[in-house]
């Protein structure tokens, strides 16, 4: 863990931020259990270092792009979640309306340019934006989070090559939880992912996406950088995955060991080693946690209830919100 500072408000909400973000989880793969929200999700509990990290260093005005495995992005980037839960029943108050589901929601207000049920389908989009930033002289950066399955999308290597010509503010920001969908990564991805941004002259890095403040102080160092005219540059943050690739995917010892999992949970949880960093360096007691944690399922348990009796879009709106070339 990174040498602790005296902001302890600035650390408190890293905290909250992470813990909300697994009881956002938590209470979806109930929603789905309980057959109340409609097609499949993809949870992200264990890897929530990795979207508070990075978006704890971002304003309002930074962008981000994200993933089908896209809810920790949202609430880290300052997503309510009323609006999401909505969203996910297909819910009129739901950022889009109820109509983009686990797997499209936006939030322009925070920055968020929208998650992405195409793996690595958000790449162009978070580049044009930094292009868009550039162009018109402003100091906002983009972040693009994907996984490491999406390093094999040869769209990531024509939006890099593009970035470093031109200089983009722009910050790449690989997910690599070790596996893609079934397979593990070593399986599908040769050599070293971090080599393959730096074969474009982007400045790369690798990072322990488990601890929290770890990922902030490289991000905000990467992003003052960028501000300047840098960029881009490149982001591989370890991590993992509790869950299944989706969550339908619950007997899954075929492909990785209970064993495995049960070590990452226990030994390398980002929630856990924060909390315990706080308490050993006197920025909170176990108390103070376990208030916070009490408020947040407190927060999430009204959201769903709120959800769950809220309007659907009414029929007229059917052919709203849809384009066609």
């Amino acid at each position: 863990m990174a040498k602790a500072k005296s902001n302890t408000e600035e650390y408190l909400r890293m905290y909250s931020q992470m813990v909300r973000i697994r009881t956002f989880e938590d209470n979806a793969n109930q929603l789905y259990l309980s057959a109340k929200m409609p097609g499949l999700t993809h949870m992200y509990s264990g890897e929530e270092a990795v979207a508070v990290g990075i978006c704890e260093a971002l304003t309002d005005q930074d962008r981000i792009t994200s993933t089908h495995r896209g809810h920790g992005h949202c609430v880290a980037k300052g997503a309510g979640f009323k609006e999401m839960f909505c969203e996910l029943l297909g819910k009129a108050e739901g950022y889009c309306r109820g109509k983009g589901g686990s797997m499209h929601i936006a939030d322009q207000s925070h920055g968020n340019l929208g998650a992405n049920a195409i793996v690595g389908g958000s790449m162009g989009i978070a580049t044009g934006s930094a292009l868009r930033a550039k162009l018109q002289g402003s100091e906002d950066v983009t972040v693009c989070f994907f996984g490491d399955g999406a390093t094999a999308q040869g769209l990531w290597y024509e939006v890099m090559n593009m970035a470093a010509l031109w200089k983009l503010p722009v910050i790449y920001a690989c997910e690599n939880n070790g596996y893609s969908e079934y397979t593990r990564t070593d399986e599908i991805a040769a050599g070293s992912i971090t080599a393959r941004a730096e074969a474009f002259g982007i400045e790369a890095h690798q990072v322990d996406g488990q601890d929290v403040l770890a990922v902030n102080d490289l991000t905000r160092k990467l992003v003052a950088r960028a501000r300047k005219g840098e960029g881009p540059f490149f982001m591989e943050l370890m991590t993992y995955r509790y869950h299944g690739h989706h969550v339908g995917d619950i007997n899954r010892e075929y492909y990785r060991s209970r064993a495995e999992e049960k070590d990452w949970k226990e030994n390398r949880d980002p929630i856990i080693r924060f909390r315990a960093h706080l308490v050993s360096e006197g920025l909170a007691t176990e108390e103070d946690l376990d208030a916070l944690n009490a408020e947040i399922e407190k927060d999430a348990a009204e959201a769903v209830a709120y959800a769950l009796d809220a309007a659907y879009p009414d029929a007229s709106e059917v052919d709203q919100h849809v384009y066609a070339a």
